[in-house]
């Protein structure tokens, strides 16, 4: 029987350099803690793609929506057909707003916003690259020593 390992490579490359060079007087501390200011902005990056899709659902539903309100017509039933349209089709997600506002509103006032307090943070805190946390925990966990990360 053959191992793991040896049916599937190795996950372990000690000779690999580190993938982002830590700068020289950057403690762990530092790391850690822009790490995790990183891990936020890549909730907010999620949560900007399920509001894009939000956005794409909410479209998606008007036009079949307006597909059913043809066939009512087309099926005999034109008042509910109009009361339907009148009520729903191109009706606002929110008070006063399309679901394209609200991805414009989100990208204006917060992710565009998230993003430049990330990158100030990873400059003014020793002008760190992006994902150096995981970069260095990458180079760890496939066999490195955490001598030559700094």
């Amino acid at each position: 029987m053959t191992s793991l390992p040896e049916r599937h490579g190795t996950a372990k490359h000690p000779d690999r350099p580190v993938a982002r060079r830590r700068p020289d007087g950057v403690s762990d501390a530092t790391v850690a803690a822009v790490g995790k200011l990183s891990e936020a902005l890549e909730v907010v990056e999620h949560a900007r793609g399920v509001l894009y899709e939000f956005h794409r659902l909410c479209g998606t539903a008007d036009l079949t929506l307006q597909d059913a309100v043809a066939e009512l017509r087309e099926a005999g039933h034109p008042e509910l057909a109009e009361e339907i349209e009148d009520c729903l089709v191109g009706r606002d997600v929110v008070d006063g707003g399309w679901s394209f506002q609200l991805v414009e509103a989100y990208d204006d006032n917060y992710w565009s916003v998230f993003r430049d307090v990330e990158r100030a943070a990873r400059e003014r805190a020793g002008d760190l690259p992006r994902h150096l946390f995981e970069a260095e925990m990458k180079h760890r966990e496939q066999g490195g020593t955490g001598d030559d990360v700094s």
